[in-house]
């Protein structure tokens, strides 16, 4: 079985950073913090990381969850079992073990937790542990917090993704074009393309590693890629194509 290399790219180190910030942090001191960034920055691969670093607990939301399936989803990732199966009973289940173990809880995709009260959860819970609990989310997480300030005036850490840059790219390089040196100029346009975007990076990588198996290539620069176009994420453009020249006005006569 192959298991998948992660490149240490800038941001799979800032959660690193991030959460042992937490966990080493002076007592008396907030231990919640919030991991944000848009989407395709990496944050996920970066809570994988984290997650094996300080054997963290992860749950990744989903927008369809309810609080009740939420408390069972991360008793489920605990391997604990609360007394009666009622969301208080889960909470007091979970603070319990978080609270001897003073593990990380890690919740993924916690711009989901911004919908009715369901973040009223995380406090409850850290209340009960002070156990450190990253938040991980998208763009609008921070600003949506500010809505209840007995959550934001506990996150003892704000930290933001940062876009990649071509020393990021290099990295992913060595694992989406193993085998092929890829050259600067290439790295700059297609980081250029991504519009910095480390999904749609590897994606490209991944282009040219193929591009350059094709035509036996060992390296790969912008003339072997030419004129190609890059994956920038953005929808193809619908285009009307006329059978002939004249063509539309000649129907157009004809509706007539």
């Amino acid at each position: 079985m192959n298991i998948p290399r992660i490149a240490p790219l800038r941001n799979v180190a800032a959660l690193m950073q991030h959460t042992e910030r937490l966990i080493h942090r002076t007592p008396g001191l907030p231990g919640l913090g919030v991991f944000s960034g848009r989407s395709g920055s990496g944050k996920s691969t970066a809570v994988i990381v984290a997650a094996n670093e300080y054997q963290a607990h992860v749950v990744q939301m989903k927008q369809s969850w309810t609080k009740a399936y939420f408390v069972e989803k991360v008793c489920e990732e605990m391997g604990v079992q609360p007394r009666r199966k009622t969301t208080p009973y889960y909470v007091d289940a979970i603070s319990a073990h978080l609270a001897i173990t003073d593990r990380p809880l890690i919740i993924d995709d916690a711009q989901y937790m911004l919908r009715g009260n369901m973040i009223e959860l995380v406090r409850d819970i850290y209340e009960s542990s002070l156990a450190p609990i990253v938040l991980v989310g998208e763009t609008n997480l921070p600003q949506g917090l500010t809505r209840w300030e007995n959550i934001h005036n506990r996150v003892l850490d704000w930290q933001e993704t940062v876009d990649c840059d071509v020393r990021d790219a290099g990295k992913l390089a060595e694992i989406y074009c193993a085998g092929i040196t890829v050259a600067p100029d290439l790295l700059e346009s297609i980081v250029a393309a991504s519009s910095g975007a480390i999904r749609r990076v590897a994606t490209n990588l991944d282009m040219v590693k193929e591009l350059a198996r094709r035509q036996g290539a060992k390296r790969a620069d912008l003339s072997l890629w030419g004129d190609r176009a890059y994956f920038t994420g953005a929808p193809p453009v619908s285009r009307k194509v006329e059978v002939y020249p004249g063509a539309s006005a000649a129907l157009a006569r004809k509706a007539r």
